[in-house]
């Protein structure tokens, strides 16, 4: 492996913004944010709105989509 090329690859905590669950793991991103960890360490803290926690697949929970007024919107504006 060629030294210097790789980003580092190191701790960090991600933090869904729509659920608030955080979970801490390894990355290469980078934050100029931080959070103090349950072990008492200083980690960067990474935000992402969709995660195991809040994602349909994972949760069961199904999101309702307006399909019928898109339809409509569609017809009324390409209708000859």
């Amino acid at each position: 492996m060629k030294k210097d090329i790789h980003p580092d690859y190191k701790p960090v905590v991600f933090y869904d913004t729509s659920s608030e669950f955080k979970f801490l793991t390894k990355s290469t991103m980078n934050s100029s944010e931080t959070i103090e960890w349950e072990d008492g360490n200083t980690y960067p803290l990474v935000k992402v709105e969709v995660s195991s926690a809040s994602h349909p697949f994972y949760t069961g929970k199904k999101l309702f989509v307006d399909t019928a007024g898109r339809v409509e919107k569609f017809n009324r504006r390409y209708k000859k």
